[in-house]
């Protein structure tokens, strides 16, 4: 019996030819280059470490979506990261523990997880992206939110798009300005992040109504947000927004949907999503939060954003322009195809008399010196 199978990956797994490869080390390049240039310095961790470790160092990041399995060393178990944010929140608190705050880092690499989201079925995906440790005041969070447009641009992305959120909101309304029972809390959130009306309603929250229509582009949804605000307990997240919308408006087009949970399992105050044009779904999300200690008490605030680009690499190899490639014939001048490499060219040298240049992929010959089309 033939093994018919035998060269098949598993679901929401796949390789990158050529052009996706080309691509995504292109927008791996041109968006770390640009945190480095704001001061981010770079750091790299480990594909595999102890679960107990990836679990405690922010709230609510969820085991299951993690890959694990027994360690035949320490007999512990180990666990494939998820996500790199909390690697770089351990790093923070342990090895650059004394180092000077504000702790401006950044990190890219490929993270799994057991299932994709939603309908996506994808599990590895990169993730590129900054943080910002020791504060999660408005002018980091106006700095996390520049870095990750220029960031998005530089590698390609057009017609940038950020929505803004509020992911502790109903925790803040119901605490006093719109008291809930603990029961109904995160009832309100589901049916808010589902923007179901009835069901609001339904579960006791009809008081937060008015927050399905502080929704859209920026300026009208946050004036409808701020003429909602009850007692004031809102004002100061309201003035942040407006005061990190006024330093990246001119940037990105910016709208806002104060109640959006989906994604922001352990942000606070503030988060974001960031859109490009006609790549399908978010390129990323980021926002405020706190790096927990080794009790898993309340550590260092923190603010940062994770970039997952792959939809993008996918679109930019799909527009990518075939690169003109010079044949090197048997015998060529070694020094003037060294030139020509220096100053751009792809070279393609011949390895036997019956190789054909235009069988493989080149454009250009090289004839006395120079390139010449074929």
């Amino acid at each position: 019996m033939h093994d018919t199978d035998r060269d098949l990956l598993p679901e929401g797994l796949g390789d990158r030819l050529p052009t996706q490869a080309t691509a995504a080390q292109r927008v791996r390049r041109e968006a770390l280059d640009v945190m480095a240039r704001h001061g981010y310095a770079r750091v790299e961790t480990p594909m595999i470490e102890f679960e107990k470790s990836l679990a405690s160092r922010m709230a609510n990041v969820s085991v299951r979506r993690m890959f694990r399995f027994v360690d035949p060393l320490s007999l512990r178990t180990l666990a494939l990261r998820s996500d790199i944010t909390v690697q770089v929140g351990r790093i923070a608190a342990t090895g650059l523990s004394r180092a000077p705050r504000p702790l401006r880092l950044c990190y890219g690499g490929q993270v799994v997880t057991v299932k994709g989201d939603g309908l996506d079925p994808v599990r590895e995906r990169l993730q590129l992206g900054v943080e910002l440790v020791g504060t999660d005041s408005v002018a980091a969070a106006a700095e996390i939110v520049e870095v990750a447009i220029e960031a998005l641009a530089a590698a390609g992305a057009t017609g940038i798009s950020v929505d803004f959120t509020l992911p502790d909101l109903v925790d803040t309304l119901s605490h006093e300005a719109l008291p809930l029972a603990a029961s109904r809390v995160e009832k309100v959130r589901q049916m808010l992040d589902s923007k179901d009306a009835g069901g609001l309603v339904d579960v006791g929250g009809q008081a937060y109504l008015p927050l399905l229509y502080a929704v859209g582009p920026f300026d009208a949804a946050i004036e409808r947000l701020a003429k909602f605000d009850v007692g004031g307990v809102l004002a100061s997240r309201i003035a942040g927004l407006r005061e990190i919308a006024a330093r990246v408006g001119g940037k990105a087009r910016l709208t806002l949907d104060p109640s959006e949970r989906h994604g922001f399992e352990y942000q606070s105050w503030f988060g974001f999503m960031i859109y490009a044009e006609n790549v399908p779904g978010s390129l990323g999300r980021g926002g405020t939060y706190r790096i927990l200690d080794s009790e898993g008490g309340e550590g260092e605030a923190a603010c940062g954003f994770s970039l997952y680009p792959d939809k993008l690499i996918d679109a930019l190899a799909a527009d990518a322009a075939p690169k003109d490639r010079l044949f090197l014939p048997l015998g060529h001048d070694a020094d003037a195809a060294a030139r020509l490499r220096a100053v751009g060219w792809t070279t393609v040298a011949a390895l036997g008399d019956g190789d054909d240049a235009l069988a493989l992929g080149c454009t250009h010959r090289l004839d006395g010196g120079s390139a010449v089309a074929l």
